[in-house]
């Protein structure tokens, strides 16, 4: 079994194989958190190092037929170790990276830009900032780059990672399958404990609770904890509303552990009961989630998804008596069936992609009644075997019995 130093090193060179010859690729790592806030690190930069460091920048190229890779961190200052905690070390680095070259960052231009001269292109990673801001760090550097070296040519990163990054190997997928366990874990949580008359941030706080308790950290997104009406508008994060009876409770939440998100909705009754309506709307819902889950397989395309679950929401919807015209379907749904998960949420892939073994992505249809004091989603994570698919989160129950045994088990 691969050590983590060795997949982050074969990361690497599978990225370097695919350049040209006189080809450069800086990674940024995220700049230090500020305030309360918790660092989160860039994802290009923890895919290929592993490294939850701020500040540090990954180089790697190809020049004289021979591949590269080097990496500039923060040095210790010993008076500040005492305010602010010791930095990562080298030999710390190399062990989690592989990375053997391991360089201060006040020797980054030195090394860097005084060489570009052998380059032809660089491809880089950088958030674009305002006109009326400030050039961030990576910014900054490629500016001067430009200008001592006019014949380099510049591209955003993304288009050479997706290729690798779109196909998880197996510790991403246990780690998207931890974040997902970790999940399951609040809203279970949630469900044995929501009652009438709560507001929607205690049951997000359950939430929060039980994956600090797990040791996970961050959220791959801010929670949606979202009832009644609250659930028609997609984005919901207010959750700051008192949930009354008989109302339904859309959760669309995800952990974070070890860098991977999970992406879970579920739709219950906060009751533990649906009402003939709500059942009727949730069934419809789960029906179609199950026959689009049912397609995912290699060589289906996301558009094919999306094709199908329109067609099916249009026969949904006119049985529901909700609409007549194919055209009216946006009223009560508005997103597409899914995107790719892994580092990020809506992780690196392209949203007309042709499904391969080694994705992972979402499939999560939803009906919206805002007039109905009615939202349903229901959302799995799925990834792309050889000749089909396996739902990551299938434990977690979504059936109409199931979820109403459980829920009201605890109301005993």
């Amino acid at each position: 079994m691969q050590t983590k130093a060795e997949v982050f090193s074969k990361r690497r060179e599978n990225l370097i194989n695919s350049l040209n010859e006189n080809e450069l690729v800086i990674v940024f790592a995220n700049e230090e958190a500020t305030g309360a806030n918790r660092f989160l690190q860039n994802s290009h930069f923890y895919y290929f190092t592993g490294l939850n460091t701020p500040e540090a920048i990954l180089i790697m190229g190809k020049a004289n037929n021979k591949g590269f890779d080097e990496v500039f961190i923060q040095k210790n200052i010993p008076e500040r170790i005492v305010w602010d905690g010791e930095k990562i070390w080298p030999e710390q680095v190399t062990k989690i990276s592989g990375i053997d070259t391991v360089l201060f960052i006040d020797d980054f231009e030195k090394n860097t830009v005084f060489h570009l001269n052998a380059f032809k292109k660089i491809y880089f990673n950088c958030d674009l900032v305002g006109l009326n801001q400030p050039l961030n760090k990576a910014l900054f550097f490629i500016k001067r780059a430009q200008e001592r070296v006019p014949h380099l040519t510049f591209e955003d990163i993304s288009n050479i990672i997706r290729p690798l990054r779109e196909i998880k190997d197996e510790t991403e997928i246990e780690a998207i399958t931890e974040s997902i366990r970790i999940t399951w874990e609040g809203i279970k949580l949630i469900w044995q404990n929501a009652r009438p008359g709560m507001m929607e941030y205690e049951l997000e706080a359950m939430l929060h609770f039980e994956m600090q308790k797990k040791g996970c950290r961050n959220y791959g997104f801010v929670p949606i904890v979202a009832a009644g009406k609250n659930a028609a508008t997609l984005h919901y994060v207010d959750n700051n509303t008192i949930i009354e009876d008989n109302q339904l409770v859309l959760l669309d939440v995800g952990a974070s552990q070890n860098n991977y998100s999970a992406d879970i909705s579920r739709t219950f009754p906060v009751n533990g009961k649906f009402t003939d309506r709500q059942k009727e709307v949730y069934q419809e819902v789960l029906n179609i989630q199950k026959e689009i889950i049912a397609m995912v397989k290699p060589g289906v395309s996301m558009g094919d998804l999306n094709k199908r679950t329109r067609e099916l929401m249009f026969a949904s919807m006119t049985k529901l008596g909700l609409i007549k015209e194919e055209s009216e379907i946006i009223k009560h749904y508005m997103h597409g069936i899914g995107h790719h998960l892994g580092l990020d949420v809506h992780d690196i892939g392209a949203r007309d992609s042709v499904l391969k073994e080694g994705m992972v992505i979402t499939v999560e249809p939803g009906i919206y009644i805002a007039d109905e004091a009615i939202g349903i989603r229901i959302e799995d994570d799925v990834l792309v075997t050889a000749d089909s698919h396996r739902v990551l989160s299938a434990f977690i129950p979504k059936e109409i019995d199931e979820l109403e045994r459980l829920l009201q088990d605890h109301r005993k």
